[in-house]
């Protein structure tokens, strides 16, 4: 997402940016978190012992085929026909009544269509497989599929397979048992974005991918539950730490949740790990909580497609998602799931 696309962290005078990493332009748009903290020796054992890459073979790039079409009648988003990326909008997204029945509509399409896509996981599906059928359900429904060509995204949904962070391009890859799956869905419905992404599993998978998926989901459910009107942003990365420091999992920094609606990316950006970034929720804003864990380090490398976000050190990645709107007394999940 650029994330749920989760955004990548960029700053420019003090503001965050989306990017489609290897874009350059002559202003900023790239920030790399370098304050890794150190870790010592017994929490790296303790890291690895949860899962070891050498157990399953290395992601690989499959065949990615071409561009799906999308009918002409169906309103597309700015970015549609150019495949521009759009700056970081810097207005919150907060609406009216109106505004919050049509965020509602596209949370619920969204959901919707991923549990669809979720109905396919198995053994021999390929991400590819998946894609077509989410761009089909999501043109069906007179909605576009809005990750496509977003910063020249190819596919209608991002497929994050084992050790990818985020950011997977649907290919000709065979899903196999044991295999673990983040699937991320934005639909644009109506003029407003719904992104929701949860993990599936793949066949039987170990009691160590099992863990840090559920961790990953507690994570989300902890920041939730923070919310609401006056609550600080920051409240919400506090709470994913936590549960990531109490199971001894790397939290990923680079990627944040976002506002959504109007715009696919706006402020606030939510960081997931303790922060000091400023401004408060408020009554009728809608934004992502999107919290990534892996199993080892959280370093991150990209393929050639300068997309697809893996773990340097080839460990298992998870992430669940959200789009929250807040409300008198908390907020509601809008992509909420039966």
């Amino acid at each position: 997402m650029v994330q749920g696309m989760a955004c990548r962290l960029a700053s420019t005078h003090g503001r965050l940016l989306v990017q489609r990493r290897g874009q350059h332009t002559g202003r900023a748009r790239t920030l790399h978190i370098v304050s890794q903290a150190r870790k010592g020796l017994s929490e790296l054992l303790s890291l690895s012992s949860k899962d070891t890459a050498d157990e399953r073979a290395p992601l690989r790039p499959g065949k990615v085929s071409p561009m799906r079409e999308v009918p002409a009648h169906i309103p597309r988003p700015p970015y549609a026909d150019s495949g521009m990326l759009p700056d970081w909008d810097r207005t919150p997204q907060i609406h009216d009544a109106a505004g919050i029945e049509k965020m509602r509509a596209a949370g619920k399409l969204a959901a919707q269509v991923l549990e669809m896509a979720g109905g396919m996981v198995a053994p021999g599906v390929t991400t590819e497989e998946i894609d077509a059928a989410v761009h089909k359900m999501t043109i069906e429904a007179g909605a576009y599929p809005s990750p496509l060509n977003y910063g020249r995204f190819p596919k209608s949904v991002c497929t994050s397979v084992n050790e990818c962070i985020c950011h997977g391009i649907p290919d000709s890859r065979a899903l196999r048992n044991g295999d673990i799956i983040n699937i991320d869905v934005t639909v644009y419905l109506d003029g407003y974005h719904g992104d929701t992404s949860r993990m599936f599993y793949v066949g039987e998978v170990s009691p160590a991918a099992r863990q840090l998926c559920e961790a990953t989901k507690e994570a989300l459910n902890a920041a939730i539950k923070v919310c609401g009107p006056g609550v600080p942003i920051k409240s919400i990365g506090a709470a994913i730490q936590a549960v990531g420091d109490r199971h001894k999992y790397g939290v990923v920094k680079v990627f944040v949740g976002h506002g959504v609606g109007k715009v696919f990316h706006a402020w606030p950006h939510v960081a997931h790990h303790r922060n000091n970034e400023p401004g408060v929720m408020q009554k009728g804003m809608t934004f992502t909580i999107e919290p990534m864990f892996t199993a080892g380090r959280t370093q991150e490398r990209y393929w050639a497609d300068e997309w697809t976000a893996v773990t340097a050190d080839g460990s298992l990645s998870a992430q669940w998602e959200h789009t929250l709107l807040v409300t008198d007394s908390g907020v509601e999940i809008l992509t909420a799931y039966e």
